[in-house]
């Protein structure tokens, strides 16, 4: 089994910045690519950025050049650096793992921005 707990969330004002952090633990010796989802109230779950081992990223249109994913494979977390934020970026974000072609999820962390 793999767990994820995310952190970090919180209330911030348009503009601001926050910083989440998600780290894996248990069965994580094959650990591979690493992600962020956020989900706003009365709407899907969406994707937000994801990260590779090899540090290669993609991100949700909307957030590039706001938010940076990055990974530390020696400690096994990934960090969502969320910056300019808006309120439409408020959300419950969530930390997705794929281990041996299984996803798993975190609890979430809830982000809210102020206008």
């Amino acid at each position: 089994q793999v767990q994820l707990l995310e952190s970090g969330g919180g209330l911030v004002q348009t503009g601001g910045s926050l910083r989440l952090s998600c780290a894996a633990s248990g069965s994580i010796r094959n650990l591979g690519n690493m992600a962020w989802y956020r989900q706003a109230p009365g709407k899907q779950r969406e994707f937000v950025a994801t990260i590779t081992v090899t540090g290669f990223s993609t991100y949700l249109e909307s957030v590039k050049g706001r938010f940076t994913i990055r990974r530390d494979n020696a400690k096994n977390t990934v960090d969502l650096q969320m910056a300019s934020l808006k309120p439409e970026d408020t959300a419950v974000y969530y930390c997705r793992a794929i281990v041996l072609n299984t996803i798993y999820w975190g609890r979430g962390t809830q982000v809210t921005v102020s206008s």
